[in-house]
This record gives C-alpha cells, sequence and structure tokens, in this order.
C-alpha cells in the first residue's frame, strides 16, 4: 500500500483559526513566534474536511500525520499528540511522526501547505494543500482517489 502523509498546521489543524482568538497583549509579546505560544497546539480546530478525509485516505493509503513542532516550544510537541488523541483517536493511532526533515521519509505523496522542513525537498510528489490545485480537502481527494 502507498504511503502518504499529511501535515498537520493549516491542512489537518486551523492555525489562523487560533491566531484570531489570540489577545492583541499575547501577539504582541509573541509577535513572530506565535506557534511558541505554551499549549496554543492543543485546541486548536480541524480544517473543514480534514478528519473525514484523513480517514478517507486510510481506506486507500497507507496514512501518516507528518508535522513539525517549534523547536522553541517543547509543549507543542506533546499537545500536537492531544490534538490527534482527541481528533483522530483510532485513525491516527501511533500515525504522527514530528520531524523537521520531512524529505526523510519516504513515501508517494506529502500533503503540506508550505515547502518548509524538507517539503520541498520530498522524494514522492508534494501536493500544496491550499493552492490553487489543492485549495482544500474535496479538491485533494478527488486527485488522490
Amino acid at each position: 500500500m502507498d504511503i502518504v502523509y499529511v501535515d498537520m498546521d493549516n491542512v489537518l489543524v486551523d492555525f489562523p483559526w487560533g491566531i484570531r482568538q489570540l489577545s492583541e497583549e499575547v501577539k504582541e509579546q509573541y509577535q513572530d513566534n506565535l506557534d511558541e505560544i505554551p499549549g496554543f497546539f492543543s485546541d486548536l480546530p480541524p480544517v473543514e474536511g480534514a478528519i473525514e478525509g484523513f480517514r478517507l485516505l486510510q481506506q486507500h493509503y497507507d496514512a501518516y500525520i507528518l508535522s513539525t513542532a517549534p523547536w522553541g516550544n517543547p509543549s507543542a510537541w506533546t499537545d500536537k499528540h492531544l490534538w490527534v488523541k482527541k481528533h483522530l483517536p483510532e485513525a491516527g493511532f501511533k500515525r504522527l511522526i514530528l520531524s523537521h526533515h520531512k524529505n526523510l521519509n519516504r513515501g508517494v505523496y506529502l500533503i503540506d501547505d508550505r515547502k518548509a522542513n524538507g517539503a520541498a525537498e520530498f522524494p514522492g510528489e508534494h501536493i500544496q494543500f491550499g493552492s490553487e490545485a489543492y485549495p482544500d480537502w474535496e479538491a485533494v481527494l478527488d486527485y488522490l482517489l
């Protein structure tokens, strides 16, 4: 079965929603490092269609969650794990990989909204979520299924 990796932030997890919930004081305190706010990642809602999309992918692929946790925010590593346990308790069980080098993973597809952290060098096909070609989960699933 072919391997597909799915990023968390802005693909499974609605990161911008979380930023909109922050007070101006917190935004100012963390300025360019909003991903370093302790506890930030655990309470974010899923992107529309993400939970169903990941579960559908699992029916056709060996699907994993491949995300990067900010190095300066140790709670993010735990928060991402807790998010998966909450939103994908069975589907995500032992399927979370945290890495700053996504290109080291072997697979056919990587669904990621950015080219950072090795996504641009991923040896398979990088499906850029949120792009014109793949603006949402419906477009990604139409392509992969």
